[in-house]
């Protein structure tokens, strides 16, 4: 078994691009039908963010740095899934607290140690672990678009608070969790323990931008519609 985005890199080897076919036939798929999208626009932008995430060195360099795949992770649920659902809007209102739920759920159990270590040993759970943040995520972020502006708002809020969460709990734990990332991090001049704090940083502070934003464009329509009935 091995890392779909190969092994470890060395800081001199981090230019090292995700070429395959498969991957890049997908994406280029993905823009065809991004383009007949309601927000065109929006779609290209959230296809070209995942191919950030996938083909970029950002692919290899998760593989040695939890931080990095803090910041792969980020670009999926929170950017490159918020992209494309404004982009692919809900045809009708959904419940957007099972949305939070579910992609809550789904991100914390793929930073639990067991299911983190084996995506990252094996590409078929490597792609289970993206295909369902993705998923989960479009379907929390399309059911947000399409839900009243309050329960937008309080969705939102608990998804930025979740996301805060499980960064502050991965930048104050006592020890190094992942088997996976022991020994890689040591070239680039961090202790496994230091890359971990990192990467709870980056998912406590980064992370919660887009949510924030998504309050502050809720809160932009409340007030707009509490303006247009006055």
């Amino acid at each position: 078994m091995s890392s779909y985005c190969g092994l470890p890199p060395l800081p001199e080897d981090m230019l090292r691009w995700n070429l395959d076919p498969v991957l890049i036939l997908g994406l280029l798929g993905c823009a065809v039908l991004a383009m007949r999208s309601a927000r065109p626009r929006s779609a290209m932008a959230g296809i070209a963010v995942l191919a950030l995430a996938f083909v970029s060195p950002l692919c290899a360099i998760s593989v040695a740095l939890f931080s990095a795949r803090a910041i792969h992770h980020i670009l999926i649920v929170a950017v490159a899934a918020l992209l494309i659902a404004h982009a692919f809007p809900a045809r009708r209102p959904a419940h957007v607290g099972l949305g939070l739920a579910l992609s809550t759920v789904t991100l914390w159990l793929w930073h639990l140690p067991g299911p983190y270590d084996r995506a990252l040993a094996d590409t078929l759970t490597y792609w289970a672990m993206q295909a369902s943040l993705l998923g989960t995520s479009l379907w929390f972020w399309r059911s947000l678009f399409a839900a009243p502006p309050v329960s937008a708002s309080f969705a939102a809020i608990g998804a930025m608070a979740q996301m805060g969460m499980l960064g502050a709990l991965l930048t104050f734990a006592p020890d190094a969790l992942y088997m996976a990332h022991a020994g890689t991090t040591l070239p680039w001049g961090m202790t496994q323990l230091e890359d971990q704090q990192l990467a709870g940083l980056l998912m406590w502070v980064l992370g919660t931008v887009p949510y924030a934003l998504a309050i502050a464009l809720v809160a932009r329509r409340i007030w707009a519609q509490a303006a247009a009935s006055a």
